[in-house]
């Protein structure tokens, strides 16, 4: 899998969206603060590794979940706040692209729209188990935003 460009789509996608009750200056800060996306991602911790946290840094997600560990390299490709985040995913396991995009809306709300477009590890293995894994990926992923929404409403975050 090292072989594949990871900027290029993958054939693993998903896409969670919410609405949050904050502005889109807000919605999309936290959403940067990288260090504290182990907040509302659940079992991760996460640090900038290389750069400042802007356009060229890299960051690293580490999940665990008992003795299982994955470890997901992004590097940060662009920034347009307070708009939209674009990240690829670089590391061994998890590559391809994502992006987050943040729509002002009226009452100073925000629509997030957070997709991922992962190449799938394992070869045909990978392409034929991914039905299965992608239910619980979407409903992980809208279950973080969820989360994610309620620190920015109450204000502890960023």
């Amino acid at each position: 899998m090292t072989g594949t460009d990871p900027a290029a789509p993958g054939s693993g996608e998903v896409t969670a969206t919410i609405i949050v009750a904050a502005p889109a200056e807000r919605v999309y800060a936290a959403f940067t603060a990288w260090e504290r996306q182990g907040d509302w991602i659940p079992l991760t911790k996460v640090r900038v590794i290389e750069g400042d946290g802007g356009e060229g840094s890299l960051i690293e997600a580490v999940t665990a979940a008992g003795p299982a560990t994955l470890r997901d390299e992004m590097r940060v490709v662009k920034l347009d706040p307070p708009y939209e985040v674009r990240v690829v995913h670089c590391g061994k396991v998890l590559r391809g692209p994502g992006v987050m995009r943040c729509t002002p809306m009226a009452g100073d709300r925000t629509q997030v729209v957070w997709h991922e477009w992962f190449h799938l590890p394992g070869g045909v293995a990978g392409r034929v188990a991914w039905p299965l894994l992608w239910p619980g990926s979407k409903v992980s992923l809208k279950h973080s935003l969820k989360r994610f929404a309620r620190l920015v409403e109450n204000g502890r975050l960023p």
